[in-house]
């Protein structure tokens, strides 16, 4: 039967109990080296990220977020946490700067005690670029982003700091439709909340090591294929079946942490005594939709390419470029920047990345950037 719109009367709790019955097997996730409350565990350091079982392990990635629990925890993903100290030390600094400023650190889906760096991609690549190329040239980062949205992802970041005694999020869903009002989210057709989740991959870096008491992510395993879930997160039963059923996995630093924006999930309580949990949290978007923030890219690039100039082009490189520069095409002005050559026109990742092949001067780079900019604009 067709279902045109979602709204609270068609929300049924025992629908919704009875998908979350599911159990993640181990021959569903071969890839993984254990299960923790129906979770997969994947440790990097055994996984072939650049050879040919690359595809196979994207595609177990893809199963899981869309049919399977909804999230993977990639133990490992920084195999030396060096340089997640000296982004720390540089998103410490800026916490430091915004509060004196008068900046707000408000939180989507919590009050209590914690501090946000809104647009942390961004500010991490103006304040170092090198820090920046060695924490984003990732590759489980980009295996993950990329086995869900496919390829010229769009990287967003914000940073957020819990201290001890920090409240606990409600359960929700996430960007796009998650961040709508419940009338606003009712006004979209039903296949746009089928759409919503595969324009976007949700995930964290862990900057510290976070026991469950420290209040890593709270997740409800298998709750992402609730079509209507977008309409059911907010309605009390189904907030009380997410607090009474929701499991956490403890995080060690390092440790990437992947869900679908559909998953009901919560950042918990932190209730130690001296844990300040940092995560670096990822709204990676789809190509062909929308990022979070405005991300000044024409900057990032210009800090960037000084810093990779001279180079080779590694998997690494080619992972912070996909990080900092615009990998879609559109939306361009067509007149001033026609697709001569191609179907599309040429990209600033394409430029960028021409640019370090070739060795082109920073100079003659920064005026290419500059003039596709300015094609671009209406």
């Amino acid at each position: 039967m067709y279902q045109p719109y979602f709204s609270a009367d068609d929300c049924d709790i025992e629908a919704f109990k009875a998908l979350l019955a599911q159990q993640t097997r181990a021959g569903d996730v071969p890839f993984a080296s254990e299960i923790i409350a129906n979770v997969p565990i994947y440790e990097v350091a055994a996984l072939d990220l650049t050879g040919p079982e690359r595809p196979a392990l994207m595609a177990e990635w893809a199963r899981v977020m869309l049919r399977g629990a909804g999230a993977i925890v990639l133990r490992g993903a920084y195999a030396q946490t060096r340089v997640l100290d000296e982004a720390t030390e540089i998103y410490t600094a800026i916490i430091a700067e915004e509060k004196a400023q008068g900046g707000s650190s408000a939180d989507h889906f919590a009050a209590g005690t914690n501090d946000r760096v809104w647009n942390s991609l961004q500010k991490l690549c103006l304040a170092d670029a090198d820090v920046f190329a060695r924490y984003f040239g990732n590759l489980a980062i980009d295996a993950a982003s990329e086995a869900w949205l496919g390829p010229n992802y769009q990287m967003t970041a914000q940073v957020n700091l819990v201290y001890p005694g920090g409240a606990a999020q409600q359960a929700h869903r996430d960007y796009h439709l998650g961040f709508q009002t419940a009338e606003v989210s009712a006004a979209y057709p039903a296949h746009v909340h089928d759409l919503s989740p595969v324009m976007t991959l949700q995930g964290a870096v862990a900057h510290c090591d976070m026991p469950v008491e420290s209040g890593p992510t709270k997740l409800l395993p298998f709750s992402q294929a609730y079509r209507a879930g977008y309409a059911a997160y907010r309605l009390p039963e189904f907030a009380e079946y997410f607090d009474a059923h929701c499991v956490q996995v403890p995080l060690k630093k390092g440790d990437a942490l992947f869900f679908s924006p559909a998953l009901f999930h919560a950042a918990g309580a932190n209730s130690t005594a001296d844990v300040e949990r940092m995560a670096n949290l990822m709204q990676v978007g789809s190509a062909m939709g929308r990022t979070l923030e405005n991300v000044d890219r024409l900057a990032m690039c210009k800090a960037l390419y000084p810093v990779l100039s001279g180079t080779p082009v590694t998997p690494q490189v080619r992972a912070a470029v996909a990080c900092a520069a615009e990998g879609y095409s559109f939306p361009t002005n067509l007149d001033r920047d026609p697709p001569v050559g191609g179907l599309v026109p040429q990209t600033q990742a394409a430029l960028f990345l021409g640019a370090l092949e070739t060795g082109m001067p920073q100079s003659d780079l920064f005026a290419a950037l500059d003039a596709q900019a300015a094609r671009k604009r209406a």
